[in-house]
């Protein structure tokens, strides 16, 4: 579910709590492998890749918004809201987003998805942060502008620090650098704190980046972890945990993500009710004409779901009204 008309990932997104404790790792299934690349003997269809590319962030997107409105109802004293946005959110995360992986074939082997993530975090980096703190500066947003800059400086530590563990699984040389450590940001409910909407934009896209960095992160760790890289798995848990607790989480103080639960809901409701009926819909539609069938499936399958989380959604929203 995303609260913005989804649209196809852009090449810049990394390539991949104050929200749901212990937010938890996509583990494969008892038995099981993690999702692995689409061997259904053909290729998908580039349009079908662009949709799963798109699915797999809106679905990180709400994972990471359920969190925070998680977080918020408890500190409304609203126990029931908060177990159904961080029930929705592991469905979002551990169920949508990894069939959505799996058939996109998002997960190579260790040194692909390095070097799939180092792409990633150098785009942004040089790229996307540093063009959004000079447009912040520029429209007066200097608290943005001060936050983009410090997540600009990030992401080049990212990079740094995944070229260096691509150089020891590749080479066997020099080792794989410890995990940073988030600091964690609180997301209480309030206004937005920027005025310019190209800022509000940019902090819209920023925050669907880091969602999905997260998302994919963990998938990477869980594949590192079942490989024998455990060190691996580390750094990538760690900058995940980054991505979402310290950078989505202070975009999302200054873009005024989180509102009070029944905003929360009526968002949530929306952007459920959005994908249940239009996004994913079409989506399947999409898939059937080319001949991508199980992605089709999973398309509408998933529609299902996001229709069932905006009715649960919606009764929760009554209750308190």
């Amino acid at each position: 579910m995303s609260h913005r008309p989804i649209r196809t990932l852009a090449v810049g997104l990394c390539a991949l709590a104050a929200v749901v404790p212990a937010a938890p790792a996509l583990a494969a299934p008892a038995g099981g492998a993690p999702p692995a690349p689409h061997t259904s003997g053909r290729a998908l269809h580039a349009q079908t890749l662009a949709d799963l590319a798109t699915a797999m962030q809106g679905e990180a997107y709400a994972y990471a918004s359920y969190g925070l409105f998680a977080a918020e109802a408890r500190r409304q004293g609203l126990p029931a809201v908060a177990r159904l946005f961080r029930s929705t959110a592991r469905t979002e995360l551990n169920e949508h987003l990894r069939e959505a992986a799996g058939l996109a074939g998002t997960v190579g082997s260790n040194a692909a998805n390095l070097r799939q993530a180092i792409d990633g975090e150098t785009y942004e980096h040089q790229v996307m942060y540093r063009r959004f703190a000079d447009q912040a500066r520029q429209d007066g947003d200097l608290e943005a502008a001060e936050l983009f800059s410090e997540i600009a400086a990030d992401e080049g530590r990212h990079r740094d620090a995944f070229r260096a563990a691509l150089e020891a699984v590749t080479t066997g040389g020099g080792t794989v650098p410890a995990p940073p450590v988030a600091d964690t940001v609180e997301v209480p409910a309030g206004p937005p704190k920027v005025k310019a909407a190209r800022t509000r934009a940019n902090l819209d896209t920023a925050m669907h980046g880091e969602a999905l960095a997260h998302a994919k992160y963990r998938i990477f760790a869980a594949h590192a972890r079942q490989t024998g890289r455990p060190a691996l798995a580390r750094l990538w848990e760690g900058t995940a945990e980054v991505e979402l607790r310290e950078h989505f989480a202070g975009e999302a103080v200054l873009a005024g993500l989180v509102r009070g639960a029944k905003d929360d809901l009526s968002k949530a409701i929306a952007g459920e009710r959005h994908e249940a009926t239009v996004v994913y819909p079409e989506f399947a539609e999409r898939a059937t004409a080319v001949g991508d069938t199980a992605a089709a499936r999973f398309f509408r399958d998933t529609a299902g779901d996001e229709a069932r989380h905006a009715a649960a959604f919606q009764r929760a929203l009554d209750r308190l009204a």
